[in-house]
């Protein structure tokens, strides 16, 4: 029996190898991007990589910068394999040995996360960091988030007892997606106490360098309806 730290954690047993132009590159430089191969991450943040006319495949160490193919076990060489799996990496193709493979909360999407990471995973484009300048792209407000990703829409109440994902505002966006809290920019520099609301993730914008945008206000939207606040 396989132990699980031992099997693949992502890629499907039908992944198809793949090869990357040569870039000038020679010698294992070269073959590590011209050969098909395929890369699958194993449960215990090593690698197994598979090459056509090698037997079994192999296995990568990127940490310990080891591999258990005989190029690099009776050479020490940094062999094609290591450089295959330290370029898929970069490229964004296999999680880092620290991370893993997971699903987009929002769109379903892939995207990496922390070996230990419990929480809704969110993709680059869904994903807010706290203190990031934000808009809300149905009102162009500008926005500070101030909390992580929580609940789905459909699950976190405001104040007043109604789910996030029952605002009209929101008819737009999954009422499974994972909320963020946020303060209006404007808000923070009034002497007044500061108002915390709850958006569903897509719909809220990063903001680009250099971005404006109209004063944010925290008012009651002009239907009589305000944004959601959390609980």
């Amino acid at each position: 029996m396989t132990h699980p730290e031992h099997t693949p954690a992502s890629l499907p047993a039908t992944a198809s190898k793949r090869t990357f132009p040569p870039a000038g590159r020679s010698g294992r430089a070269r073959r590590a991007r011209v050969e098909p191969m395929v890369v699958r991450p194993l449960r215990d943040g090593r690698y197994a990589v598979e090459t056509d006319g090698e037997d079994g495949g192999y296995v990568v160490d990127l940490d310990g910068v080891s591999c258990t193919c005989p190029d690099h076990r009776r050479r020490g060489a940094r062999c094609k394999h290591l450089r295959r799996v330290a370029l898929e990496v970069t490229e964004r193709l296999v999680p880092p040995p620290e991370e893993r493979t997971a699903v987009c909360a929002v769109c379903g999407g892939r995207t990496f996360v922390p070996l230990a990471f419990r929480g809704p995973a969110l993709c680059a484009h869904h994903d807010h960091d706290l203190g990031a300048l934000v808009a809300d792209r149905e009102t162009g407000d500008r926005l500070v988030v101030v909390g992580a990703a929580g609940d789905r829409a459909d699950r976190a109440e405001t104040d007043d007892g109604r789910l996030v994902a029952d605002y009209p505002s929101n008819a737009a966006y999954g009422a499974h997606e994972p909320v963020f809290r946020v303060v209006y920019l404007d808000s923070l520099r009034r002497d007044a106490p500061v108002r915390q609301y709850a958006f569903p993730a897509s719909r809220l914008r990063p903001l680009r360098s250099g971005e404006g945008g109209g004063d944010a206000d925290p008012s009651p939207a002009a239907d009589g309806t305000a944004p959601p606040t959390t609980a």
